[in-house]
């Protein structure tokens, strides 16, 4: 590649820059009549695969444990998830408590799995019933978790719990060394027998952001708001988690059943857009980091000053997407493997990235 090519290269990829970066791709997923209920969710989260985690191993003669129902309130079909006491369990794998969700996953598209250097957006509708009964362990009505490495507790949760009131709590859990954090903890009547709708923003990131609301559909007023603009939304660590993802439905504990009833909630308006990040997200001067070759054809040198102030790098492609991550222990990083095109390189030390820095493979 000569130098006028690779000029023009980087002259294109910039033209396009602006467009890829500010471009965000949008999932619906909404109830269209009863039947077929697996399917459509399914096709919409993981085509021909399976993601809804029910308890019909232990309880086919119940049928499928979410149906297609149609809401006055609404005027339009809904999801209707339901859990049983007995003979429930957690898909004969747990017994000391039970599911009915849906997630995405492994087998999801790529734009359902939201990866560092993201910015997602989950937006849906639920209604709790009157005189809902959780558990006073957990009742988890929706969670992001992580995929990948520290990846068994959910990230975020929104869980009912029973007490005196009744709550509905969002709670974070950074790692499998931190404690939980409440960060609302508000009293569940105030979301019984109505439909709300929440919008949760997450930029995904060591140092990230999140953003939840909760409104009633009926006033749009407000019930619960949180923001917080400095928090880590994806576990770094010996073993990075490869992406983030939600769960909706109904996970609860059953070592207290005896509280416990047979219940059911509503969930209507699914929906998950994702975009990359910004320029201004993701800037690209960054006078102290110089790559070189650049223009790189397989070995990209690793300076020891880099070295010496970093600990890993991470190589992005112009979709934001996480192309390469790994530690920087030798002097060489062998990119032979990466197609030709512009990349975007960052840095991180003990958690802390550095801006991104342009890179043209050949």
């Amino acid at each position: 590649m000569n130098l006028t090519y690779s000029r023009f290269c980087i002259l294109t990829s910039l033209v396009l820059f602006g467009n890829l970066f500010s471009s965000k791709a949008q999932v619906t997923l909404n109830a269209d009549g009863p039947g077929n209920t697996y399917e459509l969710i399914n096709s919409v989260f993981a085509p021909g695969y399976n993601v809804v985690e029910d308890p019909e191993c232990v309880h086919s003669s119940f049928g499928r444990h979410i149906a297609e129902v149609y809401d006055t309130e609404l005027s339009k079909n809904v999801f209707e998830f339901y859990i049983h006491v007995t003979p429930d369990n957690d898909r004969c794998i747990n017994f000391d408590r039970q599911r009915v969700e849906i997630k995405t996953y492994n087998a999801s598209p790529d734009n359902l799995k939201a990866t560092l250097g993201e910015t997602v957006t989950y937006k849906w509708r639920f209604k709790i019933p009157v005189g809902f009964q959780p558990s006073s362990n957990f009742t988890h009505i929706h969670q992001v978790k992580a995929v990948g490495g520290d990846d068994g507790n959910p990230i975020f949760t929104l869980t009912l719990r029973k007490g005196s009131p009744n709550k509905l709590e969002l709670i974070y859990v950074k790692d499998d060394f931190s404690g939980t954090t409440k960060y609302a903890n508000l009293n569940l009547s105030l979301f019984e027998g109505i439909w709300v709708e929440a919008t949760e923003t997450i930029k995904i990131a060591a140092s990230g952001t999140y953003d939840i609301t909760i409104k009633r559909v009926d006033n749009g007023v407000t019930l619960l708001n949180y923001s917080n603009s400095n928090i880590a939304t994806i576990r770094l660590g010996t073993v990075d988690n490869s992406f983030i993802r939600p769960k909706w439905g109904i996970y609860r504990s059953l070592l207290n059943e005896a509280s416990l009833r047979d219940d059911s909630i509503r969930f209507s308006d699914f929906s998950i857009t994702e975009g990359t990040l910004s320029t201004e997200e993701f800037p690209s001067n960054n006078e102290d980091i110089v790559l070189f070759p650049n223009p790189v054809d397989d070995n990209l040198e690793i300076s020891e000053e880099i070295r010496n102030n970093y600990d890993s790098i991470r190589i992005f492609n112009t979709n934001g997407k996480l192309i390469l991550s790994q530690q920087l222990s030798t002097s060489n990083l062998n990119l032979s493997h990466l197609s030709p095109g512009l990349y975007f390189v960052k840095f991180t030390s003990n958690g802390l990235e550095s801006k991104a820095v342009k890179l043209l493979k050949k």
